[in-house]
């Protein structure tokens, strides 16, 4: 692991149930997350994944390339395009540096519309053994 590696990226087809899954998964109720019909009524051309189940999905992407020793030490995200019902979200990432075993990764995570989440998690690897 080296400042400058690239991590292979990981292809999410973004489905009505993944974002209403994840939405009820993380207590998050609000409608337009879950009910085309009210998300409509608020301006929004459909139902879209709110930032825990994104959260989880960069998390997610960075462990299943660590392993299962590696620990999410920070996620700092932010959302920018919405992630609706029959898009597809490729995540990538790049090492941007490495201290010891903590390394921190750049994180895009890009739709049809654009980047849908970019940040910084910082990852400790082989903390579980």
């Amino acid at each position: 692991m080296r400042a400058g590696d690239e991590l292979p990226q990981l292809t999410v087809p973004i489905t009505r149930t993944l974002i209403v899954a994840g939405a009820l998964a993380s207590r998050d109720y609000q409608d337009v997350h879950h009910d085309a019909e009210l998300a409509k009524a608020k301006g929004s051309p459909d139902i879209f994944m709110n930032i825990l189940t994104t959260n989880g999905l960069v998390g997610r992407y960075i462990t299943d390339h660590f392993g299962p020793t590696a620990v999410l030490r920070k996620v700092a995200i932010r959302l920018g395009a919405p992630n609706y019902p029959g898009d597809t979200m490729v995540l990538s990432g790049t090492v941007t540096s490495v201290d010891g075993g903590t390394a921190q990764v750049r994180v895009v995570g890009a739709n049809g519309l654009g980047h849908h989440v970019t940040g910084t998690v910082t990852v400790q690897v082989g903390a579980g053994r």
